[in-house]
């Protein structure tokens, strides 16, 4: 860039993931102009990176209608601040990470004074509420898109997309090809993910432990990882862990799950971008989803697809197991994890196809590709 007037970019990251994928392309933008300014909302990893947190996005996250319901009032006043933040600074560049409730509201703001509008990791209307691709059409200048199929279904709908590889390639040490190397396996460790949400924790992971007291009853050499996303409180899991856990052994892993997929011969973990992260690392997963009844219903009446697992999503066809709503139930989990325990060519099987998932999503470099079109639209956009 030829300007060493200070640009300012507001970044919005709603979760965990989005606030990891935010850092990376913050850095990456960075790297490229070191006069940027960032703020936004996010959470530690985008603070880190160095923007300036207007509100923390642990606050608001939620996952479903009834649970929309519950954080209202954090919600209202998330966007209420974001919106005073765009009116105040009038950023040249709004970065959008998923989130989209939130983050298409904020974007009709920023349109409306004419400030550029990038999405990266977009809302999946491929999946469900295809209304809502009128909504990007308008309030949206470019898609920076994560998944190869997407790029297609934008393009057929006449949206600016470009597609940029999925930012968990840009990993810089895959575990892919070590088999859960013998030590792992001898200890015959499985990872138990519940997610970052409070809802979804309280809801998945007293079944995932049910499970897991289950498992050991037929082997008393498994061991259990339950991971700590950094955006919960490890107290809230010690407790759920002294209630359900048994006798079954136990330990908490707190920080990124990377340590776990290490460690573990196969995890369960929650519906979300942790299950991909656990495909491109070869590791076999038990997909587990529960959400309230009447978001389950309205979810089902509105989905345009057969699988709730990117993974499967991605490569067509059922890779890794999905229990979802009342089949993920701890005796459903413990079964499942026992046939996959059990047999070590269909665990075999289930990586190669994993790697397809892999190679599918193209190669490293997300982040670089998106900080490329963010900084071309900063460009684009002075007078």
């Amino acid at each position: 860039m030829t300007s060493h007037r200070r640009k300012c970019v507001m970044i919005i990251a709603g979760e965990a993931s989005g606030d990891r994928h935010g850092a990376k392309l913050v850095r990456a933008m960075r790297k490229r102009d070191s006069h940027l300014f960032f703020c936004g909302i996010g959470g530690p990893a985008m603070q880190a990176a160095g923007v300036r947190i207007v509100a923390d996005a642990a606050r608001l996250a939620v996952v479903g209608i009834t649970e929309v319901l519950a954080k209202a009032s954090f919600l209202l006043d998330g966007i209420r601040r974001a919106k005073n933040t765009i009116n105040g600074l009038r950023p040249d560049l709004l970065i959008l990470i998923d989130f989209p409730d939130f983050n298409l509201h904020v974007a009709a703001s920023a349109k409306k004074i004419g400030i550029p509008v990038l999405y990266y990791i977009c809302p999946q209307v491929w999946a469900w509420r295809p209304g809502r691709v009128e909504k990007i059409k308008k309030r949206v200048d470019h898609l920076a898109v994560i998944l190869p199929f997407e790029a297609e279904f934008f393009r057929q709908h006449q949206v600016p997309v470009t597609f940029v590889g999925h930012p968990l390639l840009d990993l810089e040490d895959p575990l892919f090809g070590r088999e859960s190397s013998a030590g792992a396996v001898e200890a015959r460790t499985i990872g138990l993910l519940p997610g970052s949400r409070d809802k979804e924790i309280s809801r998945l992971l007293p079944v995932m432990l049910k499970a897991a007291v289950d498992l050991s009853r037929r082997d008393d050499r498994l061991q259990f990882l339950v991971s700590v996303a950094p955006s919960t409180d490890p107290d809230t899991i010690r407790q759920l862990v002294d209630l359900h856990a048994d006798n079954a052994k136990v330990e908490l892993v707190e920080g990124g799950v990377d340590s776990i997929f290490r460690r573990s011969m196969l995890v369960v973990a929650a519906s979300g971008t942790v299950t991909l992260e656990a495909a491109l690392c070869g590791i076999p997963t038990v997909i587990v989803y529960k959400v309230s009844p009447l978001t389950f219903l309205l979810g089902k009446a509105l989905a345009r697809v057969e699988f709730i697992g990117l993974v499967n999503l991605i490569a067509g066809r059922q890779v890794v197991p999905e229990l979802v709503q009342w089949r993920a139930s701890a005796k459903n989990i413990s079964k499942t994890v026992w046939l996959l325990l059990s047999d070590d060519a269909h665990r075999m099987d289930i990586q190669r196809d994993l790697l397809e998932v892999r190679e599918a999503l193209g190669g490293p470099g997300a982040s670089d590709r998106a900080a490329q079109i963010a900084l071309q639209m900063i460009d684009a956009s002075e007078p």
